[in-house]
């Protein structure tokens, strides 16, 4: 079964082009290493909980917008592989690929998939 690297954070609205630049400079490199899928979300339907929720979990304001990521991998040795050589990569350094975004507020961990229900297309 797969494995996932989660990532929600928070983005300047007016930096959503600045972020999908980034993307699109970064992500590949994600699949170069052995990812098989990336996908960068923007927020569109994120309510407001009563306890918690998206917002509150990456300290939103007014006027960011929450992002909610997501890298596949084929397993865990080959992500554990591929995040050590992307580490490495100088195309990942931000002074060559700065964030859009403040990453100290970033909330991101590794996932082992334990039920997977979809169909064929």
């Amino acid at each position: 079964m797969s494995y996932i690297d989660g990532f929600v954070l928070a983005v300047p609205t007016a930096n959503k082009q600045k972020f999908i630049d980034h993307a699109n400079e970064g992500d590949p490199i994600f699949i170069e290493y052995g990812a098989t899928r990336v996908l960068e979300c923007w927020g569109d339907d994120v309510p407001a909980g009563k306890q918690t929720d998206f917002q509150r979990a990456v300290q939103a304001t007014a006027d960011e917008t929450v992002v909610f990521s997501w890298i596949e991998w084929p397993d865990k040795a080959s992500r554990d592989a591929g995040m050590k050589k992307l580490m490495e990569d100088p195309r990942m350094d931000p002074a060559i690929n700065p964030m859009p975004f403040d990453g100290k507020r970033m909330i991101f961990g590794g996932f082992a998939p334990i039920v997977e229900v979809g169909s064929q297309g």
